[in-house]
């Protein structure tokens, strides 16, 4: 069995690990082999072999113990949003090059209370910041500087971002799972770039308890993997109420996710955005989508056209209030408690300057310069107050459509993965390639990113988006989906 463990998903593997058909110890040292084998990929900034298997030999023991933790022994790997004691966290940048935290982040927590064993932390876009995984300033695993991570689909290739190195380490077989944040699509826009399953819960049902913050009212946490089953297990153990650490926690109680996966999709209304499949998305990923949509109709849905007229109006609403947030969170970083700090200055605001300066990358400043400027006197009615009422017309469109619809379903890009350094530095070609992701964010909704099938080679994601705490409904909508078709099994050549 150990010559295919990197195969099989969570679901899978948790159950050949309460069966003892394979120990947590041989799952880790696998896992951990292939991770040495596909360094290229740049997935990973943090490993630590004899951390990793110091927990996996604790779930053994709980294993021997008759354990019925739900992830006993599962091998899973960290964005390096997450704090995590005893492992590196510097959300991608040099400003926090260094720091170790002394806890952990809630769902990192409750992931290791369900028996998880970490595999490390994975690279992401520095402090979330950014659609291709290009905006790192932290070296790789295997390399002396920062490189972007790599698309296994086509190593020339961008993953998507800002989990992108979840996404390419879930579709190369170096984790089952992972865990990653979605601020206005990094969960579901990487999936949808490499294949796999992602899901963004709704806004306040995962703890951001100890998520280095980039904008506070919209970072989610949620899981990637193979499958939607996959899926729910882990967001079973990462969500519940935190309201001791998290003020914006929701008052909604765990629950199992799973509970829903197999009932019909008879007579569920699937409504279909006529702006999600307009012209500029690609012909390929219209195809996909629309054999996806097909194949629901198969299986009992009914298809509803639906509008929502302000979704070109999310780009700009999005990174109004989300640089503005990121200005105010990031602030924090002036090299005086933790963080860089530069080494030559003359006074305390110098240091500020040349630390800040010193410790940040170009999107990062270039958000930060915008959230200043929107926040400040004379611009804060112009531009911030007005993207504020925008959002809640966004949040109010989504409301009328649900009132025709159960779930709404589109694509999760409007093209599949670009080429490494295509968009030359341009940061509005990225943030136009969020535009189906950007509204459900802004809304606070649930949604999650499935393979539904290939453009010129590429993935293409189906885009899934349900009402608020309607998470099982989602989840059950892909799992009957991907129960009739193979896309989400398809894995990238050599891997």
């Amino acid at each position: 069995m150990s010559a295919d463990l990197h195969q099989m998903g969570v679901t899978a593997l948790a159950r050949a690990l309460r069966e003892r058909k394979v120990s947590a110890v041989e799952a880790a040292r696998h896992h951990l082999e292939r991770i040495g084998q596909h360094k290229d990929i740049g997935a990973f900034i943090a490993v630590d072999e004899d951390l990793t298997l110091a927990q996996a030999r604790a779930a053994d023991a709980q294993l021997a113990a008759g354990s019925a933790a739900a992830l006993a022994g599962v091998p899973i790997a960290h964005k390096d949003i997450f704090v995590t004691a005893g492992w590196p966290t510097t959300a991608g940048s040099r400003m926090l090059a260094g720091y170790r935290s002394p806890f952990d982040a809630t769902v990192v927590r409750r992931l290791a209370e369900a028996g998880a064993v970490t595999l490390g932390k994975l690279s992401c876009d520095e402090f979330a910041m950014g659609s291709a995984n290009e905006n790192v300033a932290v070296p790789a695993v295997g390399f002396d500087h920062a490189v972007p991570v790599r698309n296994p689909w086509d190593a020339s290739r961008i993953p998507g971002g800002s989990s992108g190195g979840s996404a390419a380490a879930v579709a190369a077989r170096l984790a089952p799972a992972a865990t990653g944040t979605d601020t206005g699509g990094s969960i579901r826009q990487p999936a949808s770039f490499c294949g796999v399953t992602g899901i963004k819960p709704t806004y306040g049902r995962a703890s951001r308890y100890g998520m280095v913050a980039f904008a506070s009212s919209l970072d989610q946490a949620g899981p990637m993997a193979r499958s939607a089953e996959d899926c729910a297990l882990l967001l079973s153990s990462m969500c519940g109420p935190d309201p001791d650490r998290d003020s914006t926690s929701l008052d909604a109680p765990a629950e199992d996710f799973s509970r829903r996966l197999t009932d019909s999709l008879d007579g569920l209304r699937i409504g279909v955005p006529k702006e999600f499949l307009g012209d500029g998305v690609a012909p390929g990923v219209r195809a996909a989508v629309e054999a996806a949509l097909a194949e629901y109709e198969k299986l009992g849905a009914r298809r509803v056209e639906i509008t929502l007229p302000r979704t070109e109006l999310s780009i700009p609403v999005y990174y109004v209030l989300a640089a503005a947030e990121a200005s105010s969170n990031l602030s924090r970083f002036d090299g005086v408690k933790f963080g860089h700090r530069a080494k030559d200055y003359r006074d305390l605001a110098e240091m500020y300057a040349k630390s800040r300066e010193e410790g940040f990358g170009d999107e990062v400043k270039r958000r930060i310069m915008i959230g200043t400027y929107v926040l400040s006197h004379g611009y804060y009615d112009a531009y911030y107050l007005q993207a504020q009422k925008v959002r809640r017309m966004i949040a109010d469109d989504f409301q009328q459509a649900f009132r025709q619809c159960d779930v709404i379903a589109g694509p999760a890009a409007p093209t599949v993965a670009w080429k490494l350094g295509e968009h030359g530095g341009d940061p509005v070609a990225d943030y136009l390639a969020d535009i189906f992701t950007l509204p459900g964010s802004l809304a606070g909704l649930p949604g999650m990113s499935l393979p539904a099938g290939f453009d010129g080679g590429m993935p293409v994601g189906l885009q899934l988006i349900g009402n608020y705490c309607d998470e099982a409904r989602l989840l059950n909508a892909a799992h009957r989906f991907q129960q009739a078709t193979d896309w989400h099994l398809r894995a990238p050549e050599g891997y």
